[in-house]
């Protein structure tokens, strides 16, 4: 690790000054729980010349709930969004994501929206300085090739949130931010298949709110990953489920994937199950569809093939899971 650079802090009491701050701070970065972040600075690879700390932001401590559903601010650490009953109740997929979001640690600072923001990895990326200058950089850091697919033309890194999938199954939405005003967006809108431009939000824009619909409610959802330890890694490969059943036969089946792609986003052309009957071949076929989706790349220790294997088994064990449980 290299020593901290030199940055000033600026530490906002509300989000329009948070926002202003941002906008008149040329280099400035958005930090709340920095569990990810500032593991970048010190590696060299964010080099900011200001941070903005949230954590004295009050609409973005609070998770709000109303008619519509509930509120979530962006720097409710996983921990809460965890443990809150209402979430483990009627977002059963968004509380066990948070779950499993590194270790108890991580998860006390971590953040809703650090998480759902966070920086696409890759094992060409993710090192020190000295090692990625050794390597003559990469495309998303100071170089002109990408280590992974040396004769392309774009960066592969991957997304490894596992908030977002699970946000996703239940059609989630986030309030956007910037010194021009307020917008909500669909969260599948704000991110792009690109490892080096993966979030579709324009500069200086904070991801505010995380809004979970309350028509989303109660529906079964599950998620779960795979990764090398038990604790503490990232997601090899993810995936987060949402079904309505009616007796035995799908009524609607949603598979959102993480960490095999350089973003998150839901499995494509799922309809076609919709008054299936659920057996043992078309979840194999369910299986089938996510794999031929997910598009890991040499991105980590681990083979492509296997986390593409992996991804297709957990969406298959948890639509099965589901269905079990209805």
């Amino acid at each position: 690790m290299e020593l901290m650079p030199d940055f000033d802090l600026h530490r906002p009491t509300d989000v329009e000054e948070a926002v202003r701050l941002r906008a008149e701070t040329e280099g400035a970065l958005y930090v709340a729980g920095g569990t990810d972040m500032i593991v970048n600075v010190r590696r060299g690879i964010e080099q900011p010349a200001a941070l903005i700390d949230l954590s004295s932001v009050k609409e973005l401590q609070e998770i709000v709930e109303d008619d519509d559903g509930l509120h979530i601010g962006a720097a409710v650490t996983l921990e809460i969004l965890a443990g809150d009953t209402r979430v483990q109740e009627s977002f059963t997929a968004v509380a066990e994501a948070a779950t499993a979001v590194a270790g108890p640690t991580h998860q006390s600072y971590g953040t809703v929206g650090g998480n759902l923001c966070l920086d696409t990895r890759c094992l060409f990326y993710n090192q020190s300085e000295w090692w990625r200058k050794s390597n003559d950089y990469c495309m998303k850091e100071r170089g002109d090739i990408c280590h992974v697919a040396p004769g392309g033309k774009r960066c592969f890194a991957a997304f490894s949130g596992d908030v977002a999938p699970a946000a996703l199954v239940h059609k989630a939405e986030v309030d956007l931010v910037s010194a021009t005003g307020r917008r909500r967006v669909s969260l599948a809108d704000i991110y792009r298949n690109d490892g080096m431009n993966h979030l579709a939000i324009e500069p200086g824009e904070l991801l505010a709110v995380l809004h979970l619909p309350k028509a989303e409610s109660g529906q079964p959802s599950t998620y779960e990953k795979a990764r090398v330890r038990g604790s503490i890694d990232f997601p090899l490969a993810g995936a987060a489920v949402w079904l309505n059943q009616s007796g035995d036969k799908i009524e609607e089946l949603r598979i959102a994937l993480t960490a095999v792609n350089p973003y998150p986003h839901l499995v494509k052309n799922l309809d076609k199950f919709s008054g299936v009957k659920l057996d043992d071949n078309v979840l194999n076929e369910i299986a089938e569809m996510v794999q031929s989706q997910a598009k890991p790349m040499r991105t980590t220790t681990v083979k492509p093939w296997y986390r593409r294997r992996v991804v297709g088994a957990i969406a298959r064990r948890l639509t099965a899971k589901l269905s079990q449980a209805s």
